[in-house]
C-alpha cells in the first residue's frame, strides 16, 4: 500500500496544484494531509477548497486551529520580535480574508488520525499528527533526544509516526526492542509542501510503502520515500510582495528558509 502524505501548504495555491499534478501521476492507494493549510500567502480559501474539493483526510495544523477559531495567536514559535511582529501580520490578514464557510471548515479538522493495519498476525499502528501527539505546535527535530522520541511514540502507540510542523523533512528509525526482541519505531518528518525551510525551495512530500510483510520486527520492511518537485515559486513569493504581507516571506519561499 503506497501512502502520500502532505502537510504545510500554508495558502501557497501554485505549490499545492503542482504537489497535485506530481502525486497524482504515482497513483498512491491513499493520502492525507496533515494540517496548516493557511497563512503566510494570499490563497487560504482556495487551498481549503481544494483540499475539501478532493475529499482528503486531514487534520488541523496549529495555524488551521488559531484561524478557525479566529484568534490572534498561531501557535508559532517565533524567536525574534522582527519574526512575532511579521507573524502578528500574517495571522491578521490570514483572518480577514479567510471566508466563514473555510473558517468553519478549519475548526472542524480532527487534532490526529490513527490507522491501525493487521499484518502478520501482528498490529502495525500509523499515527498521523502535526507537531506532536502531546500538542499541535510541538516541534519534534530531528536531533532530539532519542530517549524522549521513544517515549512520545510509545506513550500514543505509535509505531509509525508522521508529523510536520518543522517544515525539515527527516526519516528516523528508533530501536524500541526489550529483552533482546527486535523492535523498531519510525519517526517521520514529511516536510513541507508550500513553506519548505530545508535550504530547498522545492515543494515536498513523502511516499510510505507498507506491504502485506512489513513488521515492526524488521526496521527495513517500512519504505519512505522522500519526493521534491519543481513549482512556479516566483509566482507565490510575487503574491506576497503585492499584497501586505511581510516580503521576508518571499525571500523564504526563493530560498527554502
Amino acid at each position: 500500500m503506497n501512502i502520500a502524505l502532505f502537510s504545510d501548504i500554508h495558502a501557497n495555491l501554485p505549490a499545492l496544484q503542482a504537489f497535485f499534478k506530481d502525486v497524482d501521476s504515482r497513483n498512491p492507494d491513499a493520502l492525507y494531509c496533515l494540517g496548516d493549510l493557511v497563512g503566510y500567502n494570499i490563497w487560504p480559501n482556495e487551498v481549503v477548497n481544494e483540499i475539501r474539493s478532493r475529499k482528503i483526510p486531514t487534520i488541523a495544523g496549529n495555524y488551521d486551529f488559531g484561524i478557525g477559531r479566529m484568534s490572534n495567536e498561531c501557535g508559532c514559535a517565533y524567536k525574534t520580535d522582527h519574526e512575532k511582529d511579521n507573524g502578528k501580520i500574517s495571522i491578521s490578514f490570514t483572518n480577514s480574508i479567510i471566508q466563514d464557510d473555510e473558517r468553519a471548515y478549519l475548526r472542524t479538522l480532527p487534532a490526529h488520525i490513527k490507522v491501525e493495519f493487521q499484518l502478520n498476525e501482528d498490529k502495525l499502528n500509523l499515527l498521523l499528527v502535526h507537531g506532536s501527539p502531546r500538542k499541535i505546535n510541538e516541534y519534534l527535530f530531528e536531533d532530539r533526544e532519542e530517549k524522549s522520541m521513544l517515549r512520545i511514540m510509545e506513550q500514543a502507540d505509535a509505531d509509525i509516526m508522521c508529523f510536520g510542523h518543522t517544515h525539515k523533512p527527516y526519516h528516523r528509525i528508533l530501536y524500541s526492542g526489550v529483552e533482546g526482541q527486535n523492535y523498531f519505531r519510525h519517526a517521520i518528518n514529511i516536510g513541507s509542501v508550500g513553506k519548505p525551510k530545508d535550504s530547498n525551495p522545492q515543494g515536498g512530500y513523502v511516499m510510505l510503502t507498507i506491504n502485506d510483510n512489513s513488521s515492526v520486527l524488521d526496521k527495513d520492511s517500512i519504505h519512505v520515500e522522500f519526493i521534491r518537485f519543481n513549482y512556479d515559486v516566483e509566482a507565490a513569493a510575487k503574491a506576497v510582495e503585492e499584497s501586505i504581507l511581510p516580503n521576508d516571506y518571499a525571500t523564504s519561499l526563493r530560498e527554502g528558509i
